[in-house]
């Protein structure tokens, strides 16, 4: 059984940073990408930023020179380092793994965690 535990979120102010962080535990045997995803009320889940296990990154235009994506493949864990935030970014954030394998011989899937809060206000 996988899971992906997010952590870090909360409330900021305008122009303030936070940092979130997600954990991907259970019987893995390789994640192709991991990455964050956010959804803001009556609006669709959008991609914020993707990191493969090799270290290559994508970004959102929205969010680039702002925000940056991290991880610890040994560790099967994604961080998501936020500055300058604006009330725009405030929305629930999902972690993702793309493409886990459990063991050597299970087929590919899509995780995803619980989300966490980010609120940008003042």
């Amino acid at each position: 059984q996988v899971q992906l535990v997010e952590s870090g979120g909360g409330l900021v102010q305008p122009g303030g940073s936070l940092g979130l962080s997600c954990v991907a535990s259970g019987s893995i045997f390789s994640i192709y990408a991991m990455g964050w995803y956010r959804q803001a009320p009556g609006k669709q889940r959008e991609l914020v930023a993707t990191i493969t296990s090799g270290g290559s990154t994508n970004y959102a235009d929205s969010v680039k020179g702002r925000f940056t994506i991290s991880n610890d493949s040994a560790k099967n864990t994604v961080y998501l380092q936020m500055n300058s935030l604006k009330p725009e970014d405030t929305a629930v954030y999902y972690c993702n793994a793309d493409r886990l394998r459990a063991t050597k011989w299970s087929i590919l899937r899509d995780y995803w965690g619980q989300g966490t809060q980010v609120t940008v206000s003042s």
